[in-house]
């Protein structure tokens, strides 16, 4: 756990954290159908095509509670590296993820901006800084924030934690610490055309989702009956029947 962190996480927070006052979930559906599909094709695919290394969590619209004594963040999207999903959710301190518990910060937090009310750019930036969050991610999928906050004509800007401050990245936006990219994609998920975030590999290509592989899969094992068909009509031809070989 960093200096800053420490810092945040009092000591009585740090040994007997009571956090029964806290509320952690609020029933309120709050995003619209572009940021639900969003959110979850950013955390799909990393568990169905096994890129990192596990244990890991990946989630989406879950409370990042760093002090109880202080409302939490709410990401989009984050991925933590090396931590356990708790298994017993019955429980109200593995519903969420409180930092005491899981004892550091997640590594990327990922905005969706739905709205120009959520100040991505200034207020969530400096909360997320604060937290000890690696990198942060801005998507504006629907141009909400181009004037507001700077966004200058781009759809997505990414952000690496450097002395305590976010420094700017730029394209490609290779998130080192955690072995995987950024980056826009045009095309249809869930028969839903658009430009979408994903994650890639080093060399841009995207991460695919467990529908992605099986269509792949399915589209593979059709062209080897397709080829095999095509040679048992030739063996046939040449008056060579296929089943004897």
């Amino acid at each position: 756990m960093s200096q800053v962190q420490q810092q945040l996480l009092d000591p009585e927070e740090i040994a007997i954290p009571d956090i029964e006052h806290l509320e952690i979930e609020d029933g309120r559906p709050v995003d619209n159908f572009q940021s639900e599909k969003q959110q979850r094709l950013l955390v799909e695919p990393l568990y169905s095509a096994r890129v990192l290394t596990p244990p890991f969590i990946a989630a989406a619209n879950v409370g990042l509670f760093y002090s109880r004594k202080l409302d939490p963040v709410v990401p989009d999207a984050f991925v933590s590296l090396n931590v356990q999903m708790p298994t017993d959710w019955s429980q109200k301190q593995n519903r969420s993820y409180f930092m005491w518990e899981f004892g550091k910060a997640p590594e990327v937090a990922i905005e969706v901006v739905s709205n120009r009310k959520g100040k991505e750019l200034s207020s969530k930036k400096d909360d997320y800084a604060r937290v000890g969050i690696a990198y942060y991610a801005v998507f504006d999928p629907l141009r909400q924030i181009q004037e507001a906050e700077q966004m200058n004509g781009a759809l997505l800007r990414v952000y690496a934690l450097t002395v305590g401050k976010y420094v700017e990245l730029s394209e490609p936006f290779w998130l080192e610490t955690v072995g995987l990219g950024l980056i826009l994609w045009s095309g249809t998920f869930e028969d839903q055309p658009g430009i979408w975030l994903r994650w890639c590999d080093r060399q841009g290509l995207v991460i695919p989702t467990g529908a992605e592989s099986s269509d792949v899969e399915r589209q593979r094992a059709d062209s080897e009956r397709q080829r095999a068909t095509r040679l048992a009509e030739r063996l046939r031809e040449m008056g060579v029947d296929p089943d004897t070989i």
